[in-house]
């Protein structure tokens, strides 16, 4: 018969006084780990001591008890009480509860009350704080109980709140951390396990793809549209943002786009009608217009209101406080957060006080219209003041001539050729009388002939005079209703490139516009004194004026129906003297700008050179929205253009270009460029 074991004799536990206790050179535990010793010592005092101390009794030379006990396992305890103690929050001979060892050796007490102690696993702190929660706690008394932020609770929180079939994936090994926090940006436990049965199917299961995949349908938060109405307004009309709170998410996911959409033209509509008041013949109203709207259309030149003399000395006295405080703090290494955001008020004020209202003629009005739209950064965007061209006035000339008179019967062609188009029928040039009669048109004809040629001899020989005719007719026509006024048969055209989406709110488009208007301007009402403006500009803001003029007539777009080989092989050659890089120009492959649009052929190809075959082949097997979406965030930022955008003899590497200059409008003259910005607009401006 086996013999059976012996009953097992548990270590005695009595209440030691605190002042008989003392620490033992054999604690295996000698770096710091874990809670600190003051957030021990709080939670002791809230909550007592929850785990007793091992110790042994201090025996003498005899090997009789002394009375003293030492502490091989439970030295951060020891130390929180002790400090406590120090603080005189515990009594220096308060009992604490001890579990008396006699048996083996010390260090394996130590080291077996550490190694096998199981840490707890995530999920369990997860339901332990929703645990909490439900049981009337709020998230602050989470926080400060155990000693994490806010925001860290709501993570804990959100993380508790996934499916239930998901956390047991998760408690099973079945899913990283990383990817449960992603389930955590849809609170739809339905749609979170759709979502992870999709991923069964596929070799992707990256927490980017959950996010995508869980946000699908959705709109940003930071997107122009969901700026405009504003996030307070959307919720209150019942609409609903989902948050990532382990991941930037740049204000989250709208829900409900079809709301949203309402809302935004609820608000447009509102403005707009504000605006119909001031008296425009039409106001068109649209999230976003095409670029190039307004070409064909004549921009009215107003005239910026007057300033008071209150507000003159308003502004005086802001420019006054600003000077003072920049001269103050000019040498500081650091500016006072509160010095700093007072001169961004100020900078702001003056602002308003340099961009006045612009005030149109009561008649241009009738004749004129204006656009209202969203910009880029979800402000409102009105463009006032464009006349189309049936609406334009007729224009009188002398004896009801028409503008466009050819009447001459002989012509002189740019290339130098004589077109003759005389015939028998030609009256003859009269016999002299007493009278003076005008020159006959033959005549006249030839007698201009002569002048033609002499003139181009001229400016041939006179650069100067040259650059200033050819930006003159320039001008004319891209600045003036008609451009009648010069005898350079020079005709530029600006070309127009239908609705690329979001094309009027590149940074090009903005520096162009923003230029011509300032241009603009600067130039005269009336075209007859356009020579003589242009005449007295500095030779560096004429040169500007020219380069803007011979800018807005590139045209580098192929057509479908006029593709033109050679204007496009030009515009490589231009692309390579001005070393243009679209990158570096704002260009990103998005799904609706490129990857959307391409086979998925194309898509892998661009990972492929991008990211390496590896990541190419990772994306292989997904659909093609999915695989245009993950190919997006892969290319995101790297530098990488498809063939079309890259100019002759650039090839692919990538580099980060998100701090990259945007393009900026060239110097003009001294009174267009004004004043620089400091301070915190300087600052704001260049992060933009």
């Amino acid at each position: 018969m086996a013999k059976a074991s012996p009953k097992i004799a548990l270590s005695a536990s009595r209440d030691i006084p605190f002042n008989q206790l003392a620490l033992s050179q054999a604690n295996v535990r000698r770096i710091k780990a874990g809670v600190a010793i003051e957030e021990l010592a709080e939670d002791i005092a809230r909550r007592t001591l929850l785990q007793s101390l091992t110790v042994r009794p201090v025996l003498d030379s005899n090997g009789a008890e002394t009375g003293m006990y030492e502490i091989p396992a439970g030295g951060r305890r020891y130390r929180a009480l002790e400090l406590l103690v120090k603080k005189k929050r515990l009594a220096r001979t308060a009992p604490i509860p001890c579990i008396v060892r006699t048996e083996g050796i010390p260090e394996e007490d130590s080291l077996a009350e550490n190694v096998q102690r199981a840490p707890l696993h995530p999920l369990d702190q997860f339901r332990a704080f929703l645990a909490l929660r439900e049981k009337g706690q709020s998230e602050e008394d989470i926080a400060a109980a155990f000693f994490v932020s806010v925001n860290v609770v709501h993570q804990r929180l959100r993380l508790a709140a996934v499916s239930p079939k998901l956390l047991e994936v998760y408690a099973d090994d079945g899913m990283t951390l990383e990817q449960l926090m992603a389930f955590t940006v849809n609170p739809d436990h339905e749609r979170q396990e759709q979502v992870w049965d999709a991923l069964q199917r596929s070799h992707t299961r990256e927490p980017y793809q959950i996010r995508r995949l869980l946000t699908e349908g959705a709109v940003r938060a930071s997107d122009k549209r969901a700026q405009f109405v504003g996030l307070e307004s959307y919720e209150e009309a019942g609409g609903t943002i989902l948050r990532d709170l382990f991941e930037p998410d740049d204000g989250g996911w709208l829900q409900e786009p079809v709301l949203l959409e309402k809302l935004v033209a609820e608000k447009l509509e509102r403005e707009a009608q504000a605006i119909r008041g001031e008296g425009w013949k039409w106001v068109e109203v649209a999230p976003e217009f095409p670029y190039g709207r307004t070409y064909g259309l004549r921009r009215l030149n107003g005239t910026e209101g007057p300033i008071g003399d209150e507000e003159q000395a308003a502004h005086n006295a802001l420019q006054a406080e600003f000077d003072q405080l920049e001269e103050k703090y000019a040498d500081a290494d650091e500016m006072p957060e509160e010095v700093d955001k007072r001169l961004g008020e100020i900078e702001t004020a003056l602002a308003a006080f340099e961009e006045r209202p612009v005030v149109y003629e009561p008649g241009d009005i009738t004749l004129a219209g204006t656009f209202v739209s969203i910009d880029s950064a979800g402000v409102l965007r009105v463009e006032r003041g464009y006349v189309r061209p049936e609406d334009e006035p007729p224009i009188a000339t002398p004896d009801g001539e028409g503008e466009d008179d050819a009447s001459d019967p002989e012509m002189i062609t740019s290339s130098g050729k004589e077109v003759d188009t005389d015939d028998d029928s030609a009256v003859e040039e009269p016999d002299e009388d007493d009278g003076i009669r005008p020159l006959s048109d033959r005549l006249m004809t030839e007698l201009t002939a002569h002048r033609t040629l002499a003139l181009r001899e001229a400016v041939a020989n006179d650069p100067d005079v040259a650059f200033l005719a050819a930006l003159h007719v320039l001008c004319l026509k891209l600045f003036y209703r008609y451009g009648l006024d010069s005898c350079l048969e020079i005709e530029p055209k600006s070309v127009t490139f239908g609705h690329a989406p979001g094309l009027a709110d590149t940074a090009a488009a903005k520096a162009i516009e923003a230029r011509h208007d300032t241009w603009a301007a600067q130039l005269p009402k009336e075209p007859g004194e356009l020579w003589d403006v242009l005449a007295g500009l500095d030779t560096d803001s004429r040169q500007a004026l020219f380069a803007h003029c011979v800018a807005v007539t590139v045209n580098a777009v192929v057509q479908p129906y006029d593709r033109r080989p050679k204007a496009i092989a030009h515009a490589g050659r231009l692309a390579e003297a001005m070393k243009l890089d679209m990158a570096a120009a704002g260009w990103r492959p998005t799904v609706d700008g490129y990857l959307g649009r391409v086979s998925k052929a194309r898509i892998l190809d661009a990972v492929r050179e991008a990211k390496g075959d590896a990541a190419a082949e990772r994306l292989a097997h997904l659909k093609k929205v999915e695989m245009a979406k993950a190919a997006e965030e892969l290319l995101a930022g790297i530098g990488w253009v498809p063939e079309p955008l890259r100019t002759p003899g650039q090839t692919f590497t990538p580099v980060e270009t998100a701090g990259a200059p945007e393009p900026e409008a060239q110097p003009v003259s001294a009174k267009a460029r004004g004043k620089p910005k400091r301070g915190t607009a300087a600052r704001a401006e260049a992060a933009e």
